[in-house]
C-alpha cells in the first residue's frame, strides 16, 4: 500500500511509508527528525507536515466538521490573506467546531415538533422523554465509564453544585468561611505548574482533615494534565472523596474514570466534545456509590422512568448519578451532542490521544526551534511554553508566554485567519485538536505567527 504524497518526491519517503508504527516509542521531536532525515529535508519543512498528514489514519474525521473559511471570520483582513482558505482553528479548547450532522438532526426535531407535537415525547429517532439516555453509552466511552455511571444533564456549573462543588459558594451556603474551609494549591515560586509529588504530599499531611479533594483534570490556563489516578488513590487512602472537573479533559485526553475509582466528575461538552456553546453537560458518579449517595436537591427527572409520569407523589429515586437528574433536558441540545459523539464513535480515545501526542509535540518542536530565547539576540521575541514539556502531563493545548505584549500579536494573527485564545498580558492558548486539526495547520500557524510578530513590531 502506497502513501506517496505529490509534495514529496519519490525515493525520499521514509523506509516504511505504509505505517507510522515504526515511530512508536520515540518522542515527538525524535519522530520529526527521523522523518525529515528520511525525506532529505529540514525538520521545519512543510514536507514533514505533509508526510504526517498523509500517514494520519484519522484525517478523514475532519470531513465530519464545518471548518470556517478565513473570509467568514469577522477579524480577517483579506488584504493580507486569501479568504478562500480554511482558517487555522486552534480554539477547540474554548469551543469545538460544528459537526456537519448538527443541522440535519435539529431540523428533524423541529419538523417532528411541528408535525406530531406532543407525540414527539415518545416517537421518532430521539424521543424527547429519554433522548439524552440514548447517547449516554457513547459519552461513557469518551470518559472511560460505565453507561449507568454517566448522566447527560444541565450545564457544568449546575452539575458541580449538585455533586458538591462550586466550592466557595457551597462553603458559604453552609455558613462557613472559604478562608478556613478551602485549601488552595499553587505552583512553587519560579514554577508554572503544580508537581504531582507536591499535591500528594499535601494530601498525605493534611488528608485526615480534608473531606473532598477536587481538581481539574486539565488546568484551563496552563494546559497541565493532572495524574488523576494517583490523586484519587492518595485521597481515598485518607478517607476523602475525590472528584474532578473534566471540562478541559473530556474529549481531549484518555480518561478512565471507572477504572481509577474516581468518586465523581463533571464536564461540559462544548469544548473538545463539540456540542455548541452552552451544550448539555455530563456528570459521573462511580457505581460503588449508587446505593449510598443520594442527592440533596432532587427533581422529578431523577424519578424512575417506568413510573415517572404516574405522578404518585412518592419519589422512586433512580440509583447512582441518574438520581441527580432534575428535569427533562432540552431536546435541541441533544442533537448537536449526538452528532459529535457519533464522530467520536468512529474512532477511539486511544487513537485520538496517540495522534494528539505527536500533533502537539510537533507544534512544540517548531515553537522551540524558532522562538527559544537567544542571548545573542536579546531583542528577538521569544516564547516560553508554560505547559509541561512531558507529553503525559498535558493534553493538546500549549500555553505560550511571549516576551512581547501579546494583544497586538493576537490581533495580527486574527487578521490572518487564526482562531486561538489570548490571556493578557502575555499568553496565547493554542490547541491543535486531533479530531479535526492537521499537521499542516500547525506548520501554517508557525508561518503566520512569524508574520504576526513582524507586523506587530512595525505597528
Amino acid at each position: 500500500m502506497s502513501f506517496l504524497n505529490d509534495a514529496i518526491p519519490a525515493g525520499q519517503q521514509p523506509t516504511d511509508p505504509s505505517t507510522m508504527d515504526e515511530f512508536d516509542g520515540l518522542t515527538p521531536s525524535e519522530t520529526v527528525k527521523r522523518v525529515s532525515d528520511s525525506l532529505g529535508c529540514s525538520p521545519t519543512s512543510a514536507e514533514v507536515a505533509a508526510y504526517f498528514d498523509k500517514q494520519d489514519k484519522l484525517r478523514h474525521l475532519r470531513e465530519e466538521f464545518l471548518v470556517p473559511k478565513i473570509t467568514e471570520l469577522p477579524p480577517s483582513d483579506l488584504s493580507l490573506v486569501s479568504g478562500a482558505k480554511e482558517c487555522i482553528y486552534f480554539s477547540g479548547n474554548s469551543l469545538g467546531l460544528q459537526p456537519k450532522n448538527v443541522k440535519k438532526y435539529l431540523e428533524e426535531e423541529l419538523e417532528k415538533w411541528a408535525k406530531i407535537a406532543i407525540h414527539g415525547h415518545t416517537m421518532g429517532a430521539r424521543p424527547w422523554a429519554w433522548a439524552e439516555n440514548n447517547i449516554e453509552e457513547l459519552m461513557a466511552k469518551v470518559v472511560g465509564a460505565k453507561t449507568e455511571e454517566v448522566a447527560l444533564m444541565n450545564g457544568l456549573t449546575v452539575n458541580l453544585h449538585l455533586l458538591l462543588y462550586a466550592v466557595e459558594s457551597q462553603i458559604r451556603l453552609r455558613g462557613l468561611d472559604p478562608k478556613d474551609s478551602m485549601l488552595l494549591l499553587s505552583p512553587k515560586p519560579g514554577e508554572d505548574t503544580l508537581k504531582t509529588e507536591d499535591i500528594l504530599e499535601v494530601i498525605e499531611k493534611q488528608g485526615d482533615s480534608i473531606a473532598v479533594v477536587m481538581f481539574s483534570g486539565v488546568q484551563y490556563y496552563t494546559g497541565q494534565l493532572f495524574d488523576m489516578a494517583r490523586i484519587t488513590e492518595a485521597g481515598q487512602r485518607k478517607g476523602c472523596y475525590v472528584g474532578f472537573d473534566c471540562a478541559h479533559a473530556a474529549g481531549n485526553v484518555e480518561l478512565k474514570l471507572h477504572d481509577w475509582g474516581v468518586d465523581f466528575a463533571c464536564w461540559c461538552s462544548y469544548k473538545y466534545i463539540n456540542s455548541g456553546a452552552g451544550g448539555l453537560a455530563g456528570a459521573f458518579i462511580h457505581e460503588k456509590h449508587k446505593h449510598t449517595i443520594k442527592p440533596t436537591l432532587m427533581g422529578w427527572w431523577g424519578h424512575d422512568l417506568k413510573s415517572r409520569f404516574q405522578m404518585t407523589n412518592v419519589m422512586e429515586l433512580q440509583p447512582g448519578v441518574s438520581g441527580f437528574r432534575l428535569s427533562n433536558q432540552p431536546f435541541l441540545l441533544v442533537c448537536p451532542l449526538q452528532a459529535s459523539l457519533e464522530v467520536f464513535n468512529m474512532t477511539t480515545m486511544q487513537a485520538l490521544r496517540k495522534k494528539s501526542l505527536l500533533l502537539t509535540g510537533y507544534l512544540e518542536y517548531l515553537i522551540k526551534h524558532y522562538y527559544t530565547k537567544d542571548p545573542a539576540q536579546p531583542h528577538k521575541p521569544h516564547i516560553h511554553i508554560i505547559t509541561p514539556s512531558d507529553p503525559q502531563q498535558r493534553g493538546c493545548q500549549l500555553s505560550l508566554s511571549f516576551s512581547v505584549p501579546i494583544k497586538r500579536v493576537f490581533e495580527e494573527l486574527e487578521k490572518r485567519g487564526v482562531a486561538c485564545d489570548m490571556r493578557e498580558p502575555s499568553v496565547l492558548r493554542v490547541a491543535p485538536v486531533p479530531m479535526y486539526n492537521s499537521f499542516s495547520d500547525v506548520h501554517r500557524f508557525i508561518r503566520v505567527l512569524g508574520e504576526a510578530l513582524a507586523a506587530s513590531k512595525q505597528n
